[in-house]
């Protein structure tokens, strides 16, 4: 299913929210009832994104361990076609607000999975000089791990980290604008640098 206002980071956008949703909200205890309203959807979620919390394939992102406000407004996002994909609109077209919440809380409660990717260490040093000349730790924090309402991007699959910062770039992906004017000072080596540097972290 899923799946950077300095960096490749994909920090939510700012929205005018018809029922605006606290990211301290994720703090509520979620019962299991409540999971099994959405179990159909995330059985859809867990064919491309991993049971397990490892994706199918590096070009879909991982979810499980990921911030729940990130993860909810990213779904938000599909649904209103502010982000789209093929794969993820016809999901959560049908999807209410209350459903949306439940799928990016049980994500956000799973651990991070370890990928095991070793980057090529000249590429890691480019992409860690690239991300520094972004100012993505202002956003990102230091470890690259993020906070409620921007995404963790430390350990991410390389190949969805290319291909998102690619994707603002190319204006492929418009639900923060500001990240493609950032990424559009980036060449194409230099984004699969910091893919690469992310990646290992």
């Amino acid at each position: 299913m899923l799946a950077v206002v300095a960096c490749a980071g994909w920090s939510a956008p700012v929205h005018a929210v018809e029922n605006p949703v606290n990211p301290d909200e994720s703090e509520r205890p979620i019962l299991p009832e409540e999971y099994a309203s959405v179990s159909t959807e995330l059985s859809g979620c867990f064919e491309c994104h991993g049971v397990s919390g490892r994706p199918i394939e590096p070009a879909f992102p991982i979810l499980s361990g990921q911030h729940f406000y990130y993860l909810y407004v990213q779904l938000k996002d599909f649904k209103a076609a502010r982000r789209t994909s093929e794969i993820m609109q016809p999901m959560v077209d049908e999807l209410s607000r209350d459903q949306m919440k439940l799928i990016a809380k049980y994500f956000s409660e799973q651990e991070w999975p370890g990928t095991g990717f070793k980057g090529d260490p000249a590429l890691i040093a480019k992409g860690e000089t690239a991300t520094g000349a972004g100012q993505c730790v202002q956003c990102h924090r230091g470890a690259y791990d993020g906070d409620s309402r921007v995404p963790r991007l430390a350990g991410q699959t390389r190949e969805y980290l290319f291909n998102t910062l690619s994707d603002f770039k190319h204006k492929a992906r418009m639900n923060s604008p500001s990240k493609s004017s950032l990424m559009d000072s980036f060449d194409e080596a230099d984004l699969e640098a910091m893919a690469e540097f992310l990646a290992d972290l």
